[in-house]
């Protein structure tokens, strides 16, 4: 597959389009590209265009585009992920994992348990980032759609839309694959390192969620919203 690249811009083949300085800096001195080769441009509004370097002149690439492809990576599921902040490194990986696993929407609460509690510029801050890091998983698991990063919420607050809801509980009985239905949307639940508290659980069991384990063992919050998305592909999706 060659170098993707996400620009925020209309595109059209037969035009002429420049990457951003962070991207350039990415391509030039991690990627090593030269001009003349091949790569592959997308701004997240259907399909991707197959382009060639130009031109190199320090951080500014120009890139030719050569044709546009209707090609979507895209899960048959729409999944929703609700995770439960977590601190750091974590989170991003969450977040990145869960895109390269196919979901539509990544919605990040805040629950008693978190360690890591940004509010106001700070939480706006984080949810930039994350939506960086989801557009680089975009890059490069071959999505041509961007998955949005929702603003931060408490578990209070949040309101789940339609669909199937699973929360995952180390406490349940319910088995995860025994607790899935014949459906194509789904919003999963997972807490932060420490879980959701037992009243958190209440209120998404209120809010129609069906509690299910993945297992006898107690996994790690970066553990265990990947593992159910990865089961949910393998049992629903596409697999």
């Amino acid at each position: 597959m060659a170098p993707r690249f996400y620009l925020d811009a209309p595109l059209r083949a037969g035009s002429v389009c420049t990457l951003s300085e962070d991207a350039a800096h990415h391509a030039i001195h991690v990627l090593r590209l030269r001009e003349g080769e091949e790569v592959t441009l997308f701004n997240g509004r259907g399909g991707e265009y197959a382009a060639r370097i130009a031109s190199i002149q320090r951080l500014r690439i120009a890139i030719d585009l050569l044709e546009h492809r209707q090609v979507e990576r895209e899960s048959p599921l729409r999944v929703t992920l609700v995770q439960g902040v977590s601190a750091g490194e974590k989170m991003d990986s969450t977040v990145r994992k869960a895109v390269e696993l196919g979901v539509a929407e990544v919605q990040p609460v805040l629950a008693t348990r978190s360690v890591a509690r940004p509010k106001g510029e700070r939480a706006d801050s984080r949810r930039t980032h994350w939506q960086k890091v989801a557009i680089a998983a975009c890059e490069q698991c071959g999505r041509n759609r961007i998955p949005a990063v929702q603003p931060l919420t408490s578990v209070g607050d949040y309101r789940p839309g339609e669909g199937m809801k699973v929360l995952l509980s180390p406490q349940a009985r319910l088995k995860f694959s025994a607790a899935l239905k014949d459906a194509t949307a789904f919003i999963l639940a997972a807490g932060p390192e420490a879980g959701f508290t037992a009243e958190e659980e209440a209120a998404f069991v209120a809010a129609g969620f069906v509690p299910v384990s993945l297992g006898p063992r107690v996994l790690r919050t970066e553990t265990a919203s990947v593992a159910a998305l990865a089961a949910l592909n393998a049992l629903r999706g596409d697999s």
